[in-house]
């Protein structure tokens, strides 16, 4: 019996050492090819190379808005790299928006390695891109998407904090925090003590200075909505929240999440 104990504690210890050492290879994955405009559908934006705190250079799609209009600046998930989101962001492009598709280091050909520091890092990077382009904090949307959206709060709660806050955040699968994520999916291990890239956006979202647009999919099993809901319960207003019953995590567009944030965007010219 202590023999059999012995083993499942070691078995149980090795599965801790194991998540904690190889939790980014879990959290991240890139696509590391460099991606083409074209074959992305967005041949009108043009490649701008971003550097970031570090001296990193990160490649990054670009097209300023039309007047009146915002210009998003498109935080990404997890996997892939910005080709992957070009049929995103032609519904905003069509319509007249500007749009800044960021690549995370380690992404897309870009190099270095993702982690917490490092995509805010990418994130401080393209919001002052943005800001040297000519375009207005209060013209700026932050769009994240999935594990973009815990940078988005961030980027968004420092820019309120240092007096220039953006003029709107929209968060696509937010979450409260990585290791509230990581706890429901690995329920069988303390998540707090093993997680280090925690993108803990809950107390930051209450500090948000600007108009906040929420979408998740009530089916959605990466990311469950109650994580969408807790967040959006946190923020202050003015804030909206559109609660998709049919969608997951990567069909929210198949179900009208493009055409719902479209709409939050033209309210704010009102």
């Amino acid at each position: 019996m202590v023999a059999w104990l012995g083993t499942g504690v070691a078995v149980y210890g090795g599965l801790l050492a194991g998540l904690y050492l190889f939790q980014r290879q879990l959290l991240y994955h890139p696509s590391t090819g460099v991606p083409d405009r074209i074959e992305a559908g967005v041949a009108d934006m043009r490649a701008v190379a971003l550097t970031a705190e570090d001296g990193l250079g990160l490649l990054a799609w670009y097209k300023p808005p039309a007047p009146g209009r915002k210009l998003l600046v498109y935080l990404h998930g997890n996997a892939g790299h910005i080709g992957h989101r070009g049929w995103k962001a032609r519904r905003f492009l069509d319509a007249g928006h500007g749009m800044l598709l960021v690549s995370w280091r380690g992404f897309a050909g870009n190099p270095g390695k993702p982690s917490e520091a490092g995509l805010m890092r990418d994130a401080r990077a393209a919001l002052a891109f943005a800001i040297g382009a000519g375009v207005r904090p209060g013209d700026i949307a932050l769009y994240g998407e999935s594990l973009g959206s815990g940078v988005a709060v961030m980027l968004a709660a420092d820019a309120a904090r240092g007096g220039s806050p953006v003029g709107a955040v929209l968060l696509e699968s937010p979450f409260t925090s990585i290791v509230a994520v990581a706890q429901h999916h690995y329920f069988y291990v303390p998540a707090r003590w093993i997680v280090t890239d925690t993108f803990d956006a809950a107390p930051r979202v209450a500090a948000i200075a600007c108009p906040l647009f929420v979408v998740h999919g009530e089916h959605d099993r990466t990311v469950p909505i109650r994580f969408g809901r807790a967040l959006y319960a946190l923020a202050a207003e003015p804030k909206q929240a559109v609660w998709l019953s049919a969608a997951g995590h990567n069909d929210l567009y198949d179900h009208g999440a493009g055409e719902a944030a479209l709409k939050f965007l033209d309210g704010l010219a009102r």
